[in-house]
């Protein structure tokens, strides 16, 4: 119980501090801000916005109220049912993720009103924060959430109880944070005029330092935010706080898709650098060499590139040659040698590496983006011989479209 409270999620001075901030903004039956901007409607210039200011929290809210708390309080009494609460659930907390990938849109929506609109109704309702402090708050607790078990994790440890429930239970709350904390991201991303929704599951993302070499033009180094996609790379730039931006951006540079992509995994010798390459239809190439200070980040970007290159090529020989091909896989399994998986049942855990976690490692999480929380560890990948860099592509001439990705 002294747990419990340490994370104000069950404290019978004041209720949950999640629902508390919640109410304050969307309980119809308290002078909150959405109760009040439905009553007495709001700015011109404002209809259409006010719903993307809220996303989903009333969602959010109502499930805590209605359920979730009250599965927590039994949690008091009986903490072995806490680990299989938040596995059973983690499904349904993926409503932050839905809430995270709005929450870009509304930071936009309430900086243009904080100072105007909403100072008044600040005032107006007599509340000490303002509705950007209430609106992190969903945010700030999926993280808290993690926090909980991992305290939970490391006393089962020491009391040489069973843990294998709460490990998974962490995995769960370490994966739906950091899906958020991408999405926020994504959100922020401005000028790409593709549909990122279109591009597949999120893989990777970090900050590199990006050169670009077109022919023989080689350009200065760049701070470039580096998204992967199951379906396309983009590099992007980073917004410059210090030219008045609060609130974090990324503007779109150029990208390259999966069907043109090619990757050297060692630049130079230099295990801190690799290349990905872009194929232009015209036989150009492309060439983008990302530096990054930190080696395990390279590594887990290797390996997912890795793997999404052997899987499209895997794809592609199915096309091509069917019946060769599965009487390959047939003679490879008859051997007694798995295929390899793909990408999607990566150590058998999550849609991308970046998420996965060793547990044989817990409840010692780490991360190799220091931009991240802490929340998973890098994919491992075989260390290879870097004197001569290796060049993987795939460009068979064939487009894929994102319905013909396994």
């Amino acid at each position: 119980a002294g747990i419990f409270t340490r994370f104000n999620i069950v404290d019978p001075s004041c209720g949950p501090q999640l629902a508390c901030m919640l109410l304050i903004c969307c309980d119809s039956q308290n002078s909150g801000y959405m109760a009040t901007m439905n009553a007495k409607g709001v700015p011109e210039d404002m209809k259409g916005k006010d719903k993307i200011i809220f996303g989903n929290i009333h969602q959010i809210y109502e499930w805590h109220r209605d359920y979730f708390l009250g599965e927590l309080e039994k949690c008091v009494a009986e903490p072995e049912r806490l680990a299989q609460l938040f596995i059973k659930h983690e499904r349904r907390l993926h409503m932050y993720v839905v809430y995270c990938q709005n929450k870009p849109k509304s930071e936009h929506i309430v900086s243009e009103y904080i100072e105007t609109y909403f100072e008044e109704l600040k005032q107006q309702l007599g509340h000490r924060l303002q509705l950007n402090d209430l609106l992190i708050k969903p945010v700030q607790r999926i993280m808290k959430y993690q926090l909980l078990l991992k305290d939970f994790l490391k006393y089962y440890t020491k009391a040489g109880m069973d843990t294998e429930e709460l490990e998974k239970a962490v995995e769960v709350m370490c994966f739906v944070p950091k899906r958020c904390n991408d999405m926020m991201n994504v959100g922020r991303l401005q000028g790409f005029e593709g549909k990122i929704t279109a591009q597949g599951k999120l893989l990777q993302q970090d900050t590199f330092s990006v050169t670009e070499q077109d022919s023989s033009i080689l350009s200065r180094a760049k701070e470039r935010r580096v998204f992967l996609f199951e379906q396309l790379v983009i590099f992007s730039e980073p917004i410059d706080r210090k030219k008045g931006f609060s609130i974090p951006g990324y503007i779109f540079k150029n990208s390259i898709k999966i069907s043109c992509l090619g990757l050297e995994a060692c630049v130079d010798g230099d295990p801190n650098r690799f290349a990905l390459t872009s194929r232009g239809a015209d036989g150009s190439t492309v060439r983008f060499v990302l530096h990054s200070s930190l080696q395990d980040i390279c590594k887990a970007w290797v390996s997912d590139v890795s793997q999404i290159l052997e899987t499209q090529r895997n794809f592609l020989n199915a096309l091509q040659s069917p019946i060769e091909y599965q009487r390959r896989e047939s003679k490879s399994n008859s051997l007694g040698r798995s295929m390899k998986p793909p990408l999607a049942a990566v150590a058998g855990l999550r849609p991308h590496s970046s998420a996965s976690i060793d547990r044989h490692k817990l409840p010692s999480l780490r991360t190799c983006n220091t931009s991240l929380p802490s929340l998973y560890l890098p994919s491992k990948v075989p260390t290879d011989d870097h004197s001569q860099p290796e060049v993987r592509e795939f460009n068979q001439g064939l487009t894929l479209s994102k319905d013909h990705v396994p």
